[in-house]
C-alpha cells in the first residue's frame, strides 16, 4: 500500500517546504478504495488557534485501481506557524492521518501534526550573505599587532606571551576572566591577507565594546571600543581595509544584559558615584529591575550581568534610536549584527531593531543566536517568529552542527539526512540560504576535540585544564574534520570558521576553547584544506542559492545534489563515514567528469576514500 501522505512529495503537497502568505498549494492524500471513503477533510489550525476543516474532493484512482486521490487547493491567509492533519469518512466512522516521521503519514486516531511555516510575502535577506564564507574571531586571542595600548585599566592581567596558560577559576561562579593576551583590531587588519587566502568574505567579531573581562559580554560602555582593542578610528580603518579585500565586518550585539561594572549600572563605582545601582534617580535606573531588598534581576543568576529591561522606552531609544548604539556603529562601516541570546530578547525589541537597521542599511545582515529549530522555537511561554520576516535574516545553525557531529561520531546517515531535510522543509528559502553554518564557536569545545572525545564537555574544568589531545586523537580528529567541513561548505547556508580551527587548535569548553591562534605553528595541511574548500565554494554558484536534493543516506554514506538551473551549475556530494573506501555509482550527468577535491577524473563510479568525501560537477543539466 502506498503512503497516504508525504509532505516532501510534490504529488501530495505541490510546493515543498515553507510557503509565502497567500501562496496557493495543493494538498492530496491517497486512500485505499477498500476504505469505501465517502468524504475527506484537510484540518488546519494556526498556532494556538481553532481548527478549520476544508473539504477534499475526489480526484481519480491510481493506475492499479486500488487507491484513490482526495485533493484540495488552499492558501494560508497570513504569516505564522500552522499545523495540519487529515480526516476521512468511512462506513464505521472517521479515520485520521497524522505524521509518523520524515514527513510520512500514518493512519492513527491521534498523533503529531505536520508543521507549515508561512512567511511574509516581502521576506528577503541580503544577497551577499548567501555565498559568504565567515570567519569568527575572539579578538583578544587572534593577533596582537604590538601597537601601544592606551588608557588600559590597571586591574587587567596582561600575558607576556601567547603560550602562557589561560587563567581560570570557576569556584562560586566568581569568574573574573581578567587575563588578556592583547589581540587587537590592528592585528586583524594585519592578517587580512591571510583571511583573504581562505576566501573569507565576512568577519564576525565577538564583543569589542569596552568591558572588564576578556570575553567582553559584560558591556561597560556601548559607545566605546575597548582600549586593548583600539578605538573608533581603528574600527573604521578595519572596515575600510577589509572592504578592499571584499570582506565585511559583523559585530556581536549583547543587548539582553549589561555588565555590573559599567557606566550604566556601576556597582563597583569604577565610573564615579552614579549609575543605576547607586542612584535611585539615575537615568539608567529604569533599564534594570530591582527588588525591595536591594537585589536585582540578573542573567542566569550571574551577579555581574544584570538583565536589561529591553522594552523600556529609554533603553530602546539608547540602543535603537537615531543617535543610538546600533546606528553609531553602522556609521563606522559595519555590515551586520549577530544578536547574543536572541531568544531572550522580546519580539518588540527584535522588531524595532530590524526596522532600525534596515532603515539605515537595507543590506545589513541580522543573525540571531538560537540553539534550537528556529522555525518553531518557544521561549518564555511565547512562540517566536524569527523567520517569518521583519525580525531576523539568519540564525546560527546549531541543529545542523550537532547533527553533523553525531554523524561523524556514529555514522548513522539516515539521521543526518533527516535533520538536513527537516531544516530545508521548515525554514523559508531566503532564510535557509542565509543560515550561519558553524561547527564550533566560543560556546563549544573545539571541533577537533569534540570529534574524538565526546565526553570532554561533561568533565570538570579542572580535568579539562589538564587535557591535552594525543597525537593519535589529533590525526583521527583531523580526518573527521576534513569530512565535516565538506558538508559545512556544501550545504544550504554559508560556512563559518571559528578562528584557529583551520590551524588545528584543540581544547575543551570555555575558556579552553579560546586559546591564542598558533601563528607559526599552524597545521599547514589542514589550512590548505580550508583554502581548497574556499576556492570551491567561490567557484560553484549552485552553492549560493541552489536547490538541495537528497539522493541517498544509508550504510554510513550520504549523498546529495546542489543545483541551480539559473546558474547552469550542479554538483553531487558524497560523504563516506566508513573506515573503508567505497565506489559510488554516479547518476548519468555526473559520469566521466572530474572529482573536484582531488582534481581526478571519474568514470561511471567515483572513488570515495575511507572517512572521506567526493564532489563531482555535472557535465550538463537535464
Amino acid at each position: 500500500m502506498s503512503n497516504s501522505y508525504n509532505s516532501r512529495d510534490l504529488r501530495h503537497k505541490s510546493v515543498f517546504g515553507a510557503l509565502s502568505e497567500g501562496e496557493n498549494v495543493t494538498f492530496s492524500i491517497l486512500l485505499p478504495r477498500s476504505f469505501s471513503c465517502s468524504g475527506a477533510s484537510f484540518v488546519v489550525r494556526k498556532d494556538f488557534g481553532n481548527a478549520q476543516r476544508i473539504d477534499l474532493f475526489w480526484n481519480g484512482i491510481t493506475q492499479s485501481g486500488n487507491e484513490e486521490w482526495w485533493t484540495t487547493d488552499y492558501s494560508f491567509p497570513s504569516p505564522g506557524l500552522y499545523f495540519y492533519h487529515f480526516e476521512y469518512q468511512i462506513p464505521f466512522g472517521t479515520g485520521k492521518i497524522y505524521m509518523k516521521n520524515s514527513g510520512l503519514g500514518e493512519y492513527s486516531p491521534s498523533g503529531t501534526e505536520w508543521q507549515q511555516t508561512v512567511y511574509n510575502s516581502d521576506l528577503k535577506t541580503p544577497d551577499w550573505i548567501k555565498n559568504a564564507i565567515m570567519y569568527q574571531i575572539f579578538p583578544d586571542r587572534f593577533f596582537n599587532s604590538g601597537k601601544k595600548k592606551e588608557n588600559v585599566p590597571e586591574d587587567r592581567i596582561i600575558h607576556e606571551s601567547p603560550d602562557e596558560p589561560i587563567i581560570w577559576n570557576f569556584e562560586e561562579r566568581k569568574i573574573q576572566n581578567n587575563d588578556y593576551f592583547g589581540g587587537d583590531l590592528d592585528g586583524i587588519i594585519e592578517k587580512l591577507p591571510y583571511l583573504s587566502s581562505l576566501s573569507v568574505t565576512a568577519i564576525y567579531l565577538n564583543p569589542i565594546f569596552e568591558a572588564h573581562s576578556n570575553h567582553r559580554y559584560n558591556t561597560a560602555d556601548f559607545m566605546k571600543i575597548d582600549p586593548l582593542l583600539g578605538n573608533e578610528k581603528t574600527l573604521r580603518r578595519l572596515c575600510k581595509k577589509a572592504s578592499e579585500y571584499g570582506i565585511r565586518i559583523i559585530l556581536d550585539g549583547v543587548f539582553s544584559h549589561i555588565g555590573s561594572d559599567s557606566v550604566y549600572f556601576n556597582k563597583e563605582k569604577r565610573y564615579g558615584e552614579g549609575g543605576a545601582y547607586n542612584d535611585l534617580n539615575s537615568p539608567y535606573r529604569p533599564w534594570f529591575t530591582f527588588t525591595r531588598d536591594g537585589k536585582y534581576n540578573c542573567w542566569w543568576n550571574i551577579k555581574t550581568l544584570p538583565e536589561a529591561n529591553e522594552t523600556d522606552p529609554s533603553y530602546l531609544e539608547f540602543i535603537l534610536g537615531e543617535n543610538g548604539v546600533v546606528q553609531k556603529w553602522l556609521d563606522c562601516g559595519i555590515s551586520g549584527w549577530r544578536l547574543d541570546v536572541a531568544d531572550e530578547l522580546p519580539d518588540l525589541f527584535l522588531d524595532n531593531l530590524y526596522s532600525s537597521v534596515k532603515r539605515k542599511a537595507p543590506d545589513c545582515i541580522i543573525i540571531g543566536e538560537v540553539w534550537e529549530d528556529a522555525s518553531n522555537k518557544i521561549s518564555y511561554g511565547a512562540r517566536r517568529h524569527y523567520l517569518l520576516g521583519n525580525q531576523l535574516d539568519s540564525v546560527m545553525n546549531y541543529p545542523l552542527a550537532e547533527a553533523m557531529l553525531r554523524f561523524m561520531r556514529d555514522g548513522i546517515a539516515e539521521e543526518l539526512m533527516e535533520s538536513i531535510v527537516s531544516i530545508c522543509e521548515n525554514y523559508p528559502r531566503q532564510i535557509l540560504n542565509s543560515l550561519m553554518n558553524h561547527i564550533g564557536t566560543h560556546d563549544t569545545a573545539r571541533i577537533i576535540t569534540r570529534l574524538t572525545n565526546s565526553e570532554i564537555e561533561k568533565k570538570p574544568r579542572s580535568l579539562q585544564a589538564k587535557y591535552k589531545i594525543s597525537p593519535e586523537e589529533y590525526e583521527a580528529g583531523k580526518a573527521y574534520l576534513k569530512v565535516i567541513t565538506v558538508l559545512q561548505y556544501m550545504l544550504p547556508g554559508f560556512p563559518c570558521i571559528y578562528y584557529g580551527d583551520e590551524a588545528g587548535l584543540s581544547g575543551g569548553s570555555d575558556p579552553f576553547n579560546r586559546a591564542c591562534f598558533p601563528w607559526g605553528r599552524e597545521d599547514s595541511e589542514l589550512t590548505e584544506h580550508y583554502r581548497l574548500l574556499g576556492r570551491l565554494r567561490s567557484s560553484l554558484p549552485c552553492l549560493k542559492d541552489g536547490a538541495f536534493v537528497p539522493i541517498s543516506a544509508m550504510l554510513g554514506c550520504i549523498a546529495f545534489v546542489r543545483e541551480s538551473k539559473e546558474a547552469n551549475c550542479s554538483i553531487i556530494v558524497i560523504i563516506n563515514r566508513n573506515s573503508h573506501q567505497i565506489d559510488y555509482y554516479l547518476p548519468e550527468r555526473y559520469k566521466y567528469s572530474e572529482e573536484l577535491l582531488t582534481n581526478t577524473p571519474c568514470g561511471e563510479f567515483v572513488n570515495v576514500p575511507k572517512i572521506g568525501a567526493a564532489v563531482v560537477k555535472a557535465k550538463y543539466l537535464d
